[in-house]
């Protein structure tokens, strides 16, 4: 069986492009992606037991989505996600 040998090429070229904070935002940043076919990935990231715990009511629906996309789309991103709630981590 013969073995594949790749030369240190690179194919993983994700990088981290936002932190969303609410569900409406996230979806309304998908339906962005979707609609313009830019591939995404959205990591959410749960709170811990002791920020639940200590969080109560007021905590309650605080969400973090970390949205990932591949480096090529990060300029087009950025024009399309102007004026959405989101923090931008990479320009």
């Amino acid at each position: 069986m013969a073995s594949l040998i790749f030369d240190d090429q690179i194919f993983n070229r994700e990088v981290t492009f936002c932190k969303i904070y609410s569900l409406e935002s996230k979806e309304k940043l998908e339906k962005i992606f979707l609609r313009n076919r830019i591939s995404y990935f959205i990591d959410w990231q749960e709170r811990s037991f002791f920020a639940r715990l200590m969080g109560g009511e007021k905590q309650k629906g605080k969400d973090v989505f970390t949205v990932r996309i591949n480096e090529a789309d990060v300029e087009r991103a950025s024009e399309l996600v102007k004026g959405l709630d989101v923090h931008q981590l990479r320009t």
